[in-house]
């Protein structure tokens, strides 16, 4: 067994029910995506559109593909034939654009709206005042061809535990909102998208379902 074998399997081993692993193989080789794959991984993770086209061609079709990154709206129409998530919705302008592309599809493509919880000003997303916003103009009802299923958010690139654990408990309170108030009687409202390879077992303890995990598993980027 390989390495990147033996670490999904340690993964998995440690995930409470509800959470699911992506496994990030952005910059890795579709050979490193078979050896996950044969340890039983279907969910894997890509945030270029081109090597995610090129991946998705060449691979057994049963991998669920996943985009984790910040999505050009102009990239959008390659990817929306054929993506299972997008995790990364970080604006109303992209998400009129996936619905619109969805459309022409005929598909109904699911999506997460990203939220800006980070100190990090580079990072992407809706703030909270922008999501209730959003949500409370019941401007989200004229995307028919998108599904929101949750929220994905990155904590603060810092070392300091303390102040992950308090932006991804904000994460989930809102959430839990949010459900409440406007998708109670939706059951695809579910997803919540935070944690990544060295902060995940703090994500889950605030509710996370899908942890996002790239190097831990793949080893350094190409």
């Amino acid at each position: 067994m390989s390495r990147i074998q033996d670490t999904i399997r340690e993964i998995l081993s440690q995930l409470p029910p509800q959470t699911r692993l992506v496994a990030v193989s952005k910059y890795h080789p579709s050979s490193a995506i078979m050896e996950a794959y044969e340890a039983g991984q279907r969910i894997f993770g890509e945030s270029h559109v081109q090597e995610l086209q090129r991946k998705a061609a060449e691979l057994p079709k049963d991998i669920e593909w996943h985009f984790i990154g910040h999505l050009q709206t102009n990239k959008v129409k390659y990817i929306v034939p054929y993506v299972s998530l997008i995790h990364a919705v970080d604006s109303e302008r992209l998400l009129a654009e996936i619905d619109k592309q969805a459309s022409r599809c005929g598909r109904i493509v699911p999506c997460l709206l990203q939220l800006h919880i980070a100190q990090e000003e580079t990072k992407y997303g809706f703030t909270e005042a922008e999501l209730l916003e959003l949500l409370q103009s019941h401007r989200l009802e004229q995307y028919q061809s998108v599904s929101v299923c949750g929220l994905m958010c990155m904590a603060s690139n810092v070392d300091d535990e303390g102040q992950i654990n308090r932006e991804f408990h904000k994460a989930d309170t809102l959430f839990n909102s949010l459900k409440n108030s406007f998708f109670a009687d939706n059951t695809e409202f579910a997803e919540k998208s935070w944690g990544m390879s060295d902060d995940y077992p703090i994500a889950i303890s605030n509710g996370s379902t899908l942890i996002r995990i790239g190097s831990k598993i793949f080893g350094t980027r190409m």
